[in-house]
């Protein structure tokens, strides 16, 4: 028996037909009738020399043959268009798709972006908030911006953003906590989106770097930073501010942080994308763009004593 592959339009056919366990449902699915479905399978199991198909009166059942052979070819059909839309990506210069964190993409990115497409008119962005790992081929993700601890092993990181934290509230509310004392008797938000952290870094560790002792108990609980932001900017309490989300609002005066003392976590931003993708076009200015953009970041460390989280 020869080991010469058939057709691949013949093993297409069988893949569609196979996986609905229908020839009229994988004729539709290939945009073919199924008298031509039926004809190349038919040629595929003449080239096999055995059948793949058990014909009932109203319906198919794979044989043996069948069973054995649709793992692997919808395996290799799924291989071959995600190496075909791999290619396709390393040909267009003028896409970019990024994924980032809910938090990030709303709080960092979003207010700048205004700039960054002023600067490149013909990159057109495109946003996955997410806060699931994505897989760059299969997702078809250009860039990731991740917060934590690094662990991309085999992909192309840059770190863009050393994260730390101090108390912040609005210019009203900071006329009322005017010492450090004075956040014993302060509403608390609390952000368990960084509840991962190891050395944790909240307000009880930072309650122990200022000298005070435990913080109040309560206070509201958000699932995502953002979220405990906008909740500070509404007035309802002190946030203990990442400088990465509270930027924006920290430079228009929205917020303060009138304490010095900030807490320095190990994890931080890193923009990920494949190994060799950082020197395509799009890819690389908008790094190029990022880091320009950190840098603005820098000033807000001055006259801060940052502690690392222990």
């Amino acid at each position: 028996m020869s080991d010469r592959l058939p057709p691949l339009t013949a093993l297409r056919a069988f893949e569609a037909a196979a996986r609905h366990v229908s020839f009229a449902k994988g004729a539709a699915e290939l945009n073919v009738t199924p008298a031509a479905l039926s004809f190349q399978i038919k040629s595929l199991e003449e080239h096999l020399g055995q059948p793949l198909f058990r014909r009932l009166n109203r319906a198919v059942e794979l044989t043996e043959a069948g069973r054995a052979l649709l793992p692997g070819t919808t395996q290799g059909f799924t291989a071959l268009a995600d190496a075909w839309r791999a290619a396709r990506r390393i040909g267009d210069v003028t896409t970019l798709t990024v994924t980032a964190g809910p938090a990030f993409t709303a709080k960092w990115l979003a207010p700048r972006l205004f700039a960054f497409a002023q600067a490149h008119p013909d990159i057109e962005l495109r946003f996955s908030a997410s806060l699931r790992i994505m897989d760059f081929e299969r997702d078809e993700i250009d860039v990731a911006i991740r917060f934590g601890f690094s662990d991309d092993a085999g992909l192309f990181s840059v770190p863009i953003i050393q994260e730390w934290m101090t108390p912040m509230m609005t210019p009203k509310l900071a006329q009322t906590i005017q010492s450090i004392e004075d956040l014993q008797n302060a509403v608390l938000l609390h952000q368990d989106d960084i509840a991962f952290l190891n050395p944790p870094a909240d307000w009880r560790i930072w309650f122990r770097a200022a000298g005070l002792d435990a913080p109040p108990k309560g206070g509201p609980r958000f699932s995502q930073a953002d979220h405990a932001i906008d909740a500070a900017l509404s007035g309802i309490g002190v946030v203990l501010g990442r400088l990465s989300l509270t930027h924006a609002s920290l430079a228009d005066g929205l917020l303060v942080a009138p304490f010095p003392i900030a807490l320095q976590t190990e994890a931080q931003y890193r923009f990920v994308c494949p190994q060799g993708a950082e020197d395509r076009p799009q890819v690389k200015a908008f790094l190029d763009w990022i880091l320009q953009q950190t840098q603005d970041m820098a000033g807000y460390e001055t006259g801060r004593k940052i502690i690392p989280a222990t």
